[in-house]
């Protein structure tokens, strides 16, 4: 019998398979077991299946929706819970309700080419009344905003704006992939709406994202941790109010941000995630998304007892993201919609084969870096760093680190040459140590007739990096979120040491 298919194998053959084919594959062992029936809710990262081709594209986000999940002693909770919870809050220009609001916004479609003109009907009566036909639908983008009206701690302002993004695959009952991995009998042609993946955009960087694949561990709705005082989100795949990276997180574990409750204090402590950083998350401090009655996620935590109405709990309101345009006259908050808008969305994508979806849905899942920097050894020069794969970083599994490419050129007109493979136990920690080895081909000796040499270099040391952008230096960012300073120590020679020589750098990127 064949083994289930984790992610991100379950996740490439969705792409591969879904409905724009619908080739025949009888014979096959079913990898989930529905019974015969026409039941997808074993699938992983199923947020919805049935019948209804048409949608409204509120309702489609309501499936979707997450829960959030305060810290105890959130400043602005003031000691509310249960019920009597108001967060998150509606944006300042909008009527704000009797209870929490969060907001949705579609970035992306992709659709099947030849059905385009059916797959997204706008309404002039609002966004959310615009509607999708899932005939047509292959996959989306989907994000979630949290607007809370001030921050306390390091970098403290007003307004702050939290994302999350959904990236999401629409499977056909009659494509491959249900008929390959499920015995699910369907009468009508079914659709089944599936999560491939969450990122929770904790402050804005990219390396600091807590990102999550679906796998069969991961349990929608996704909850999601809110930091105390900052409002960092952070991905919790099973619920359990605990941050665990390596199992809340599977990309640039080294690197995820998590949920830093302490850093409400002003204080960073310490460049690397750390257990202790989280408070212990209480049931009475969750805020529950509007799930319609026939969610699978919603029948799923009514079965751990939540949505339970002899327990008080709150609700939010689920609205679509207005234009940012609305915030013009106020800086502070144009600041935080500005970059997270799309005019008039969703912008619609057209695809005809698999590989279209495969690519779409990987689009954002590789970081590109690059670092140069102002180098001396004894000789001055520039190194640059860059991915292992040039466009495409290298991730080491066992301790979650990067291998890339570190060349430099110095001494007289640039004539030495240096290349080398670097290991960095993250791209993000303000303090970090390195690993690296390589060849260095270089010239001794007076300019008219210098003499040539060649020796193995191996190198040590450490990286201080600077994150710039709530800094007064904030306008280098154009460049990285990252300037740094290295300091260490490089010997010449594989089995005997021939000498030794500090190295020092300076300059901009994660490397």
């Amino acid at each position: 019998m064949r083994r289930p298919v984790r992610h991100p194998q379950l996740i490439v053959s969705a792409l591969l398979l879904l409905a724009f084919s619908v080739a025949d594959a009888e014979g096959q062992e079913p990898r989930y077991s529905t019974g015969g029936t026409c039941d997808f809710s074993n699938i992983p990262g199923v947020v919805w299946f049935g019948t209804d081709r048409q949608m409204p594209i509120q309702r489609l986000a309501s499936y979707l929706a997450p829960v959030y999940w305060f810290s105890p002693d959130e400043p602005l909770l003031n000691q509310l819970e249960g019920d009597s919870i108001r967060l998150p809050e509606a944006l300042p220009f909008e009527t704000a309700p009797d209870r929490p609001v969060v907001y949705y916004q579609f970035d992306h479609i992709l659709v099947n080419e030849d059905l385009q003109e059916t797959a997204y009907v706008r309404d002039e009566a609002g966004l959310g009344d615009a509607m999708v036909d899932l005939e047509a639908l292959g996959a989306f983008k989907l994000h979630f905003f949290a607007y809370f009206s001030s921050e306390v701690g390091l970098g403290a302002h007003q307004h702050d704006l939290e994302a999350a993004e959904f990236k999401v695959v629409v499977l056909r009952s009659g494509g491959e992939f249900v008929r390959e991995n499920t015995d699910a009998r369907c009468d009508e042609q079914t659709y089944v709406v599936l999560v491939t993946r969450v990122s929770a955009k904790a402050h804005g960087i990219i390396w600091f994202w807590n990102v999550i694949d679906t796998d069969e561990e991961t349990r929608f709705p996704m909850h999601l941790l809110v930091e105390e005082g900052k409002h960092g989100l952070a991905t919790d795949k099973n619920g359990d109010g605990y941050f665990t990276p390596g199992y809340d997180v599977s990309r640039h574990i080294n690197d995820a941000w998590g949920i830093r409750d302490n850093i409400r204090s002003g204080q960073l402590v310490t460049g690397g995630y750390q257990s202790w950083m989280t408070k212990v998350r209480q049931p009475e401090h969750r805020v529950y998304p509007p799930l319609p009655e026939d969610s699978p996620g919603r029948a799923r935590l009514a079965r751990r007892g939540y949505y339970d109405p002899d327990v008080s709990y709150v609700e939010y309101e689920l609205r679509p993201f207005p234009s940012s345009e609305l915030a013009a006259d106020d800086p502070g908050l144009y600041h935080f919609m500005e970059p997270k808008d799309v005019p008039n969305w969703p912008e619609v994508r057209t695809g005809r084969s698999a590989e279209d979806v495969l690519d779409w849905v990987d689009e954002g899942s590789v970081v590109k870096s690059l670092a140069i920097s102002l180098m001396t050894d004894g000789d001055l020069g520039f190194s640059f760093v860059f991915p292992f794969f040039i466009v495409k970083n290298l991730e080491t599994d066992i301790s979650g680190g990067f291998l890339v490419w570190r060349l430099y050129l110095k001494d007289v007109k640039l004539r030495d040459f240096g290349a080398m493979l670097m290991y960095a136990p993250s791209a993000s920690r303000w303090f970090d140590t390195y690993f690296a080895f390589g060849y260095e081909w270089y010239e001794e000796g007076p300019k008219d007739a210098p003499e040539k040499f060649d020796d193995f270099v191996l190198e040590t040391g450490f990286k201080f990096r600077v994150q710039l952008g709530t800094s007064p230096l904030k306008f280098l960012t154009f460049f990285t979120d990252f300037w740094g300073f290295r300091a260490g120590i490089k010997n010449y020679g594989f089995t005997d040491i021939d000498r030794l020589t500090y190295v020092l750098e300076f300059g901009a990127g994660a490397w």
